[in-house]
């Protein structure tokens, strides 16, 4: 997986294209990720004790990892991600800059 926990990404393709969010849940078995404030439902909830209120709530629900695109730091332009090895390490790269991502 070569998007992680933290990054932020730019939304390639649906109802949310070319919105900037921050990934905050990764799902590699399903291939896909949880984005905050992108991809919004709106979730009808039942009062579930005497005296609380329904209501209509907003939730984050899971992108296809396909659907999105690293923003680099340094050139500020969405890249794919290559790796480089250096010192033992295994370090994440962007592909149209080179800078360690």
């Amino acid at each position: 997986m070569k998007l992680k926990k933290g990054d932020n990404i730019i939304m390639l393709s649906g109802k949310d294209k070319g919105k900037t969010g921050t990934v905050s849940a990764v799902l590699p078995n399903l291939n896909k990720m949880v984005i905050g404030g992108l991809n919004l439902i709106k979730k009808n909830v039942r009062a579930r004790k005497q005296g609380q209120k329904s209501q209509i709530i907003s939730k984050e629900r899971p992108v296809s990892i396909s659907s999105v695109a690293l923003m680099c730091k340094s050139c500020g332009k969405p890249t794919r991600v290559g790796f480089s090895i250096a010192e033992k390490s295994k370090i994440r790269i962007c592909k149209k800059c080179g800078a360690e991502v």
